[in-house]
């Protein structure tokens, strides 16, 4: 891996903490943690990885979360999304193809990214996502027992989120790395996950059945695993394949 460069950035009244490594050319490629006790640390083997497969590679805290300022319970899916924005636009180079890779809660966020980004993202990567309805996108975290919450426990109510939509109308190449136990993410969700991408993406379902949810500990520790996810999302990236 090139050296990693630590970084701070001031955004809407938080200091949000991150790593990058490698140099432009490839692509530039975001790995964004998910929920709880996540943080940008657990993902550093698999940013390196990219790295060595030619990438510029970035990874930050969420604010609450790992080294950055700011209190969990105020994080938001809109936030998360306008924090990830303000981290591209500062430390991805202009006009760079976007590799968007996410765990989790970040599944939801990295197809906001999507939206946003359009064209430019080349790949996705989504490792045990979760998507959200609508109403939970403006709607703070808070301590587990408020709207948040309520919202995210309505059954089915993940039906209604605008990002399957974004996944089934997407084109590029995608990868879906589901573990084989799972007790945060209900099966319904990564099944309705896999048959949106497999609308239209270049897409590939990577199985690691001795995995639990949480795959940013699983690729940390596990070099040949996070090798094929990098491998396969970056095929063809620049012509190869």
């Amino acid at each position: 891996m090139g050296e990693l460069t630590d970084f701070s950035y001031a955004y809407d009244g938080e200091r949000l903490s991150g790593v990058s490594a490698g140099q432009p050319g490839r692509a530039t490629v975001i790995l964004l943690h998910g929920a709880g006790n996540g943080s940008k640390e657990r993902l550093l083997p698999l940013l390196a990885e990219f790295t060595e497969h030619g990438c510029h590679a970035l990874a930050f805290d969420f604010s609450g979360h790992g080294d950055s300022s700011g209190a969990l319970a105020e994080l938001s899916l809109r936030r998360r999304f306008e924090q990830s924005v303000a981290v591209l636009d500062a430390y991805a180079p202009a006009g760079d193809p976007l590799v968007l890779v996410g765990f989790s809660m970040s599944g939801q966020t990295v197809a906001d990214l999507m939206r946003h980004y359009g064209r430019r993202v080349a790949a996705v990567g989504l490792c045990a996502p979760a998507v959200y309805a609508p109403e939970a996108w403006d709607v703070p975290f808070g301590d587990g027992r408020g709207r948040f919450s309520e919202i995210i426990r309505t059954p089915d109510g993940w039906r209604t989120s605008v990002a399957l939509e974004t996944l089934r109308t997407y084109g590029g190449r995608a990868v879906l790395a589901v573990p084989g136990a799972d007790t945060v993410i209900p099966p319904a969700v990564t099944e309705a996950v896999h048959e949106a991408l497999s609308a239209r993406a270049q897409f590939t379902r990577l199985e690691l059945p001795d995995a639990e949810h949480r795959l940013g500990l699983w690729y940390r520790d596990h070099a040949e695993d996070r090798q094929e996810l990098a491998s396969v999302l970056l095929k063809g990236l620049d012509g190869e394949g």
